[in-house]
């Protein structure tokens, strides 16, 4: 897929700051709060943005490498899980009722359909396949995959939302971003390998094994649309798709944790100019997160040792830029509010 990107006109900047520096505050006062509206001003190009129709897409897909144990949950754990999606009980229908989020349920590529209402069907297939034996997908499903996120992203644009950010689910996801990770980042496989949803020391060496097994067969993949065909998910390329539509698009994109950064790293790693557009959420407390933000030389806004991932790091950050858009929007300057500035040291 082609897409039209490009990054944020840096002659805004000064303006940008000036506005800030003028607020009835002492300088840099609000500290990251600042550089998060000079951000979000950035990318909106105005001096009052706003947050509007926050919308959190949740991807899930199954994947042929947990048929090889990779995680201590049967397969069948991701379409109970889209079904508890489905009736608000899960953490991320908890959050995003409680902070205001849009929340949007998309069935990627589950093993077995998911006829709920509230769960829109993009579903290319039951799974992929077992990378220890083939490649995840297809060049066709990694297209049809990209383009469906893509799509998804592009009908919220046109209902008038600015801000995305995107969650997961997906048994045997944790190994895919391991993968990505070790392979678009130069991180050593076993820094990039996390215990996903609770793997034992046992099932950890297993899962390690299994991976060095891929790489065996695969080979180092540095081309990220060639990674992400080889060992990625239909989840996290719909994931990636989204990401590179919403820099398209000029949206806020908020980046959540383990398995969607490993998907937005694609992304980045495809187009540069993707970057400029996302804000890191959260830390996850999953081996290989730390090393990725390194990697791409972000720092998250939240650090609460989370990692369950379904974007519940990124649904929690909401509020931080809606009050980093009103601080730049609402708060009156030196001058509006008839206060005495600084004074010449």
């Amino acid at each position: 897929m082609h897409f039209n990107i490009s990054a944020p006109d840096l002659n805004f900047v000064p303006t940008l700051q000036a506005e800030l520096d003028q607020k009835t505050k002492p300088l840099h006062s609000l500290g990251r709060l600042e550089s998060l509206a000079l951000q979000i001003g950035l990318v909106q190009k105005t001096l009052k943005p706003r947050i509007e129709r926050p919308s959190l897409l949740v991807f899930a897909a199954d994947h042929g490498i947990a048929r090889a144990g990779v995680s201590p949950y049967p397969q069948s754990v991701t379409g109970a899980m889209v079904r508890n999606f489905s009736q608000g009980g899960a953490a991320i229908n908890v959050l995003t009722r409680e902070l205001g989020w849009d929340l949007h349920l998309i069935n990627a590529g589950t093993l077995e359909p998911t006829p709920w209402p509230s769960v829109q069907d993009r579903r290319l297939g039951p799974g992929t396949r077992n990378m220890l034996n083939e490649a995840a997908m297809s060049a066709e499903e990694l297209e049809q995959a990209l383009k469906a996120g893509a799509d998804s992203v592009r009908a919220l644009k046109a209902d008038g939302c600015n801000t995305v950010a995107f969650g997961e689910m997906g048994i045997g996801n944790s190994s895919s971003a391991a993968l990505l990770i070790h392979c678009l980042c130069d991180i050593p496989l076993q820094d990039a390998v996390s215990r996903g949803a609770g793997c034992d020391d046992e099932q950890l060496r297993n899962k390690k094994g299994c991976l060095e097994q891929v790489l065996s067969k695969h080979g180092r993949i540095k081309d990220p649309m060639e990674a992400l065909r080889v060992f990625g998910g239909f989840e996290l390329a719909m994931i990636a798709g989204a990401t590179l539509a919403a820099a398209e698009e000029r949206m806020l994109i908020l980046v959540d944790g383990l398995i969607a950064s490993a998907a937005v790293l694609v992304a980045v790693k495809f187009c540069p100019e993707v970057k400029t557009y996302l804000i890191f959420a959260h830390r996850s407390a999953a081996a290989g997160h730390a090393a990725l933000l390194q990697h791409l030389e972000v720092a998250p806004l939240l650090d609460l040792q989370m990692r369950l991932g379904e974007g519940t790091g990124a649904a929690l950050a909401l509020p931080l830029l809606r009050s980093a858009a009103a601080i730049l929007s609402e708060m009156a300057t030196f001058a509006s509010a008839e206060v005495a500035g600084p004074g010449p040291s």
